[in-house]
């Protein structure tokens, strides 16, 4: 495998370690700051910036540098629409092919049920990473490269917000694991409309959790 050049250094850190947390929406990002943390120079860094601009992640201000806007309830509406589109799609692949990733899935969520009662400042963190580890094995079951890059360039926005419904909603640890646990039972049972059905409706309390926030 060959190294990361420096902006892909970059363009990894600032999205997966700086965007995706809540704390960071309506700052500015500095970029020399970044530059010495990811320990490489300001252009890297910048023509990271560019191209997170262009996902629409950030937002370059003349004179002020990179804004990290808010999401809108219409932006968030959409990321839980298109999340169901594609999670759906592969559950259907996934069935029919007859490889549910049962196993990888039940994994993900038993980390996710150690970490519920962690006293670590860290575990809300950790606790939607598994989110990530848990919705990425159900897309990447379905074998397709294209599917799975467009699924995992939604990180960013997914941890933000994952993390943002945690803090937002009394208990949400213990139901996002109670509706994991349901979507896996009907990918065992082999249900497909059921499959479909619990994943609609854990994105859809995810959502409307979000927008009462």
């Amino acid at each position: 495998m060959q190294p990361l050049s420096g902006r892909e250094k970059a363009y990894l850190f600032v999205r997966d370690q700086v965007l995706s947390s809540p704390a960071a929406t309506g700052t500015f990002l500095n970029e020399q700051e970044l530059a010495t943390r990811i320990g490489v120079s300001r252009t890297p860094v910048r023509e990271a910036l560019l191209m997170l601009q262009s996902e629409g992640l950030v937002e370059m201000v003349p004179k002020r540098g990179a804004h990290v806007p808010a999401m809108s309830g219409r932006q968030i509406a959409e990321l839980m629409d298109l999340r169901g589109v594609l999670e759906r799609h592969a559950a259907t692949r996934a069935l029919r092919a007859g490889d549910a990733p049962i196993a990888a899935m039940q994994n993900a969520l038993t980390q996710q049920e150690l970490l519920m009662n962690s006293g670590d400042a860290d575990a809300p963190k950790q606790f939607i990473d598994w989110d990530g580890t848990f919705h990425q094995s159900l897309i990447d079951s379905a074998g397709s490269d294209l599917l799975s890059r467009t699924y995992a360039g939604l990180r960013a926005r997914q941890l933000r917000v994952g993390l943002s419904a945690l803090f937002t909603a009394a208990n949400r640890q213990h139901r996002v694991c109670a509706e994991h646990q349901a979507i896996i039972d009907a990918l065992g049972a082999g249900d497909e409309g059921l499959v479909h059905e619990k994943i609609d409706a854990h994105l859809e309390v995810t959502l409307q959790t979000l927008l009462r926030a």
